[in-house]
């Protein structure tokens, strides 16, 4: 089971403390820290509605590799994290209670994991949440019943998974760099959105009684479909691509954790497949660990996607570059004959960026006209605009990609001391002469902006990481080559 799931945690709130894990199944370790910060995390910073539940998930510091605490006091061993991170993702249910003090019940179930697949554990906590709700922990013991005789989560692997009486068609991703896509998907049919959509697809497509979920486990979730949350920003969303691939820091700010975290993972998929190389939180409270390390006087880290709810972040950000306001705009909270708006309104707006690139207005068109359309329009024009911003992530990489070519080492030549054939040392000179040569696909308002748009990204840690990732490739590949 703890090759997809470490354990599910159970949070309730105190009156005295807050929110406070109060029982983990099974057994696992965690660190005190971990135990807060997953607590916190799991709860809306704010009362959202008086009865109901929602969907989120987050991103905290894996301490238990850190402090090389990886047998638990219950004898359990914890696997070592992928990425030095765990991964929650949160149902969050909130009812009346008149026993209560404070007039409610509070209840989180946690799922944790070490994997990236939001599209597939939002599923199946979604699915989990409400069933422990009404039946209590014999629902979390059949549930890891299911998930511990799942097949080993294999790069790249499609395959069936049965969960509480559904089955699920999940497809894996080759590693978390590679993005997976509707036209390619390795399902027996062709991909179906309605059928990767938990909550929607009960109400829309019957099919879902007899057929299974589709589900491309690393994609951010489709419910509600993306371009309604980043609605208010549609137009600007072409510069939003740009700050990304740039390592631009970006505040994600939302009316409520699942607003931000599902923007925050789209925004993260439209990177691949360039390598990740900064940090982002789908969702992150001033409760967490690294909030001193995170929000402070400094500039931002470079890349940083930081999800937020908590109107304290707009004052203590104010200096960061750029702010995206994703969901509906919270109602306002009037206290005597003052209005109080929670955080800024919804839109992007930037200090430093002007973009370089054209933006496909005949895209925004279709995109800006499905705003209004059914919902399964919606899904569609989402997946569709997906699909644009990637193709463009790809795209930006031609130029690069064409002058690693020349750096390929002939059969004859031999590019280290030791014999192994490697690529040939990078050129800024080089690149810049090749890109004057022969252009980019990407429609750049102007040789100098396309010019002035590669410097930057040449300077840019990810560059360094995709260069890294390249050559082993290329290295790899001739090693193979060569010992045929």
């Amino acid at each position: 089971m703890s090759q997809w799931v470490l354990a599910f945690a159970i949070v309730n709130f105190d009156l005295d403390v807050g929110p406070v894990v109060c029982g983990v199944h099974p057994p696992l370790y965690l660190a005190p820290t971990e135990k807060e910060n997953i607590a916190f995390s799991s709860f809306p910073d704010s009362l959202q509605f008086e009865q109901g539940s929602e969907v989120h998930s987050f991103r905290i510091q894996d301490l238990g590799t850190s402090q090389k605490r990886v047998v638990s006091d219950h004898g359990n061993s914890r696997p070592d994290s992928i990425d030095g991170y765990l991964y929650g993702y949160s149902h969050f249910s909130q009812r009346r209670d008149n026993t209560s003090k404070r007039g409610y019940q509070q209840t989180s179930l946690v799922l944790l994991s070490h994997l990236q697949y939001p599209a597939l554990f939002t599923t199946l906590i979604m699915k989990l949440g409400p069933l422990v709700l009404t039946h209590g922990v014999p629902m979390l013991e059949t549930a890891c019943h299911n998930i511990a005789h799942w097949c080993s989560p294999s790069p790249g692997l499609t395959i069936e998974l049965g969960f509480l009486g559904s089955v699920l068609h999940v497809e894996l991703p080759m590693n978390a760099d590679i993005q997976q896509l509707t036209e390619t998907a390795s399902f027996h049919e062709k991909f179906n959105p309605t059928l990767h959509v938990t909550k929607l697809s009960l109400a829309l497509d019957l099919r879902w009684l007899t057929r299974p979920y589709q589900l491309l486990s690393s994609i951010a979730p489709l419910d509600p479909p993306p371009i309604s949350i980043f609605e208010a920003s549609l137009p600007h969303l072409w510069s939003i691509w740009e700050c990304l691939i740039l390592c631009e820091p970006i505040l994600v700010f939302g009316s409520s954790p699942a607003a931000t975290s599902q923007a925050v993972w789209w925004l993260r998929d439209l990177l691949r497949p360039i390598p990740l190389a900064n940090d982002f939180r789908p969702y992150f409270t001033i409760h967490d660990k690294d909030h001193a390390l995170l929000v402070n006087k400094l500039p931002p880290k470079s890349g940083l996607i930081l999800g937020v709810t908590n109107p304290f972040f707009q004052k203590s950000c104010a200096h960061w570059p750029h702010v995206l306001s994703v969901g509906l705009k919270a109602s306002p909270r009037r206290q005597g004959n003052t209005t109080i708006m929670a955080g800024p309104p919804p839109g992007w707006c930037t200090r430093t960026h002007r973009r370089y690139i054209s933006k496909d207005r005949q895209v925004l068109k279709a995109i800006e006209k499905a705003c209004h359309a059914s919902v399964q329009d919606r899904i569609q024009a989402s997946l569709d605009l997906r699909r644009h911003l990637s193709s463009r992530t790809n795209t930006m990489l031609v130029p690069l990609n064409r002058y690693l070519n020349t750096l390929i080492p002939s059969p004859t030549e031999r590019t280290t001391v030791s014999g192994c054939r490697r690529l040939k040392p990078f050129s800024t000179v080089d690149f810049f002469s090749s890109l004057k040569a022969n252009g980019s696909p990407l429609p750049f308002k102007s040789a100098t902006k396309r010019r002035e748009f590669y410097e930057r990204w040449l300077k840019t840690p990810a560059f360094g990481l995709w260069l890294a990732q390249q050559e082993e490739v290329v290295h790899r590949t001739l090693q193979d080559k060569w010992a045929g």
